[in-house]
């Protein structure tokens, strides 16, 4: 994408006004929140003191927005207490600029690293060095920097008791989180009945997972809905695609292919209800046709697999109904995921930390622009001659983010977000010249306002924010033609700083898309690889592996499908990856997951006859994904050499009664090859015969370095073939 195209799609993302559903109430509890705050001030000290306080209420509440699993009174009380320790920190370094700017440069850098946590806490991280810039303003003392910075955490004290005693939809969330995951997948069954190969997004499924982690304390006091339709959710989608495929299901034509559209419509009906229950938190209403459309008798025209698949669809969907409708805590024997307390999660972030402390993470390269804008936008405000410098770093820390489309639509927003508040906020002032307590009734209106359409779009929220900021000076006594010229000047030149930043320091995901694809590719092996073995083995206990593999590979296709979309928006090209030939490896693998979830729709229990060669073709996936991950780093064209000689030899010697497992492999290997048919029509190689000849060459001579790993595959294979035993899973990156 050029600059200039990138540039359009930034003004129109920064500019658009979204649809979204508005929570009036929760917008009014934080509104609230700001004006017990100020009114207390006002009351008790000055007008000064109140707009001071009023940053930690404002703050706390902005926090509770953010998407989080954790209760909205902890983020406000977390929110609270890192606004005041940054208030006190910054004010003891304030008097000396050397001191100060090493300060802001430590903090912004740890609040840029606070993204390794999550977006939430690096959004709550970035808020905490704007307080600290503006407190360096006010002239006090160190007793009275104590009470500011105590002012600012009882802001945050106000928003969590307001929280703890009116509640408004409790789990909300979590029942948001859940219900969309059973409303994806009712749509996936819609969609299955006119394409039986329909893709489906994993990200409904892993927010559910992300909500269902709670804490001990939590797992106690959750309804009972939200323990077992998650993972009964999980074992419907597989069914699902089995059911509607016509290479393992009902024929695409006939009598059964009727039947199969008649239960993925019905299942789709059974799943929309269970999620408008557990989202409104009342009992299950399900057509009586659609169940009536579940059950199977005596005339059932489905046959084989397909009918196995039909027969565990409805008792799936009767648990689901069952669950969703259940009054018992204990209804639904799911163990919780367990999610650490707020202490416990110190030592989990401080990992995850030192994890990104590496010169290719995107974290680490957001927590050194953040540090290095902070600081040099501190001594631009400072020496430029007008009032109110800390807008200019102010205005690029809330405005950085780790990608490059979120932080230039961002800076858009902001600057036009900003001249229309300050516009209309001073127009109000000019014309009705407002005291200090109609000054902070305003401010509260303006930010109930920003709680209110938060959602609607950056720009949106940013208008009601500069109101704030108006209004709020104004009761301090600012001048409100000072407060125009400043902010929006200011404002100005610090989107220009965050935006050049990028630039300067950018860290662009289109370079990474091949090792991004290489990862997902090596964790659709691994999951393929553990349900074929599942085969061989019946009774070997495979189901918690193809568990984990199936979750890291859901992972890793979230990541690409991420670092895919950024790329999309990103001014630079991939010299050896074209987004046509991207878009088609992308089709690749998801085939490749597709088949692999379609096996184990019908993964055999203990009893079920062993299939020796799926034990030879799982080891033989294993290390054609492994070497394949390697040269698509590499920037080598994959080959599947032993997978289709494990496929031939599987071929030999079928028996026929396996045939769900060996079209099953058929399936994996048709989607490697179009894996390698999307790559080999890039530059991945620039001199495709050489590259091929150098392949066959080193397996024939292995590499010192390499012949260890393929001695080991040899005798893998080796045992595979022997006795039809599943050879251990090795773990091969």
């Amino acid at each position: 994408m050029t600059w200039l195209r990138a540039l359009g799609l930034i003004v129109r993302s920064g500019l658009t006004i979204e649809r979204t559903r508005l929570e009036p109430l929760v917008a009014l509890r934080a509104a609230a929140g700001v004006a017990t705050v100020i009114g207390l001030a006002l009351w008790l000290v000055s007008p000064a003191y109140a707009a001071s306080a009023a940053f930690g209420a404002f703050s706390a509440g902005t926090a509770t927005f953010q998407r989080s699993w954790r209760p909205r009174k902890v983020l406000a009380l977390a929110a609270g207490a890192g606004l005041a320790l940054s208030t006190f920190l910054g004010y003891l370094a304030g008097a000396h600029p050397v001191s100060f700017l090493l300060l802001l440069a430590v903090w912004s850098f740890g609040a840029g690293m606070a993204w390794a946590a999550g977006s939430t806490s690096g959004i709550v991280a970035a808020t905490t060095i704007g307080i600290m810039l503006v407190t360096i303003t006010l002239p006090t003392t160190v007793v009275q920097a104590l009470e500011h910075a105590a002012v600012i955490a009882f802001g945050g004290v106000v928003q969590a008791t307001l929280i703890l005693l009116f509640p408004i939809r409790r789990w909300g969330a979590h029942r948001d989180a859940l219900a969309c995951a059973l409303a994806a997948v009712a749509d996936y069954a819609r969609r299955l009945r006119d394409d039986p190969v329909a893709p489906f997004a994993p990200e409904p499924m892993m927010t559910a997972r992300d909500a269902a982690a709670v804490t001990p304390w939590q797992a106690r006091r959750r309804p009972a809905a939200l323990h077992g339709p998650r993972g009964l959710a999980e074992r419907i989608r597989p069914v699902l695609a089995s059911l509607a495929d016509p290479r393992v299901g009902a024929p695409a034509e006939g009598p059964e292919r009727d039947r199969a559209r008649e239960l993925l419509k019905a299942a789709g009906e059974v799943l929309d209800a269970a999620a408008h229950s557990i989202r409104r938190g009342t009992p299950v209403r399900v057509p009586s046709e659609a169940m009536e459309a579940l059950r199977s008798g005596e005339e059932e025209v489905l046959r084989g697999p397909a009918r196995l698949a039909a027969v565990r669809l409805f008792d799936l969907l009767r648990e689901v109904v069952e669950t969703a409708d259940s009054d018992d805590t204990h209804a639904a024997n799911a163990p919780a995921l367990v999610r650490p307390t707020m202490f416990r999660m110190v030592p989990v972030v401080l990992r995850a930390m030192r994890r990104e402390l590496t010169w290719d993470s995107t974290v680490l390269r957001h927590a050194v622009r953040l540090a290095g804008v902070a600081c040099l936008g501190y001594l631009l405000g400072n020496a430029l001659p007008l009032g109110h410098g800390y807008w200019v770093p102010i205005t690029s820390v809330m405005v950085l983010r780790p990608d490059f489309h979120q932080t230039y639509s961002r800076a858009v927003a902001r600057f036009s977000g900003t001249l229309v508040g300050v516009g209309l906020a001073t127009g109000v002032v000019q014309l009705a010249h407002p005291g200090a307590y109609l000054s902070g009734g305003l401010a509260v209106l303006s930010a109930g306002l920003m709680y209110l359409l938060m959602r609607t779009g950056y720009a949106v929220s940013q208008s009601f924010a500069a109101a704030y900021v108006v209004f709020l000076l104004g009761m301090g006594g600012e001048e409100w033609h000072q407060t125009v010229r400043d902010r929006v000047l200011l404002t100005l030149l610090g989107g220009a700083l965050a935006m050049l930043a990028y630039v300067v320091f950018p860290a662009w995901e289109t370079p990474r898309l091949l090792d991004r694809l290489a990862d997902w590719l090596a964790a659709n092996g691994r999951y393929a690889a553990a349900v074929v073995d599942s085969y061989a083995d019946p009774g070997g206990g495979h189901r918690a592996e193809v568990r984990q593999a199936l979750l890291a590979a859901r992972k890793k296709e979230a990541v690409w499908d991420e670092a895919f979309e950024r790329a999309k928006q990103e001014p630079v090209k991939h010299r050896g990856l074209t987004r046509s030939a991207a878009q088609d490896a992308y089709g690749a693998l998801k085939s490749m997951g597709r088949a692999a979830m379609l096996l184990e729709a019908h993964l055999p229990g203990p009893g079920v006859r062993p299939v020796p060669e799926a034990a030879l073709f799982a080891a033989a996936l294993r290390a054609d994904t492994a070497r394949a991950a390697r040269d698509v780093r590499e920037r080598r064209a994959p080959g599947w050499e032993r997978v289709a000689a494990a496929l031939d030899a599987w071929e030999g010697a079928d028996d026929g009664d396996d045939p769900v497992v060996r079209r099953g492999a058929e399936l994996l290997l048709g989607a490697l090859e179009e894996l390698t048919a999307a790559l080999g029509t890039t530059p991945l190689e620039r001199d495709v015969e050489p590259v091929r000849e150098a392949r066959e060459s080193r397996q024939e001579r292995p590499a010192p370095g390499e012949e260890a790993a393929d001695a080991e595959e040899e005798q893998e294979l080796r045992r595979g073939r022997g006795d039809g035993s599943a050879p251990p899973p090795k773990d091969v990156g």
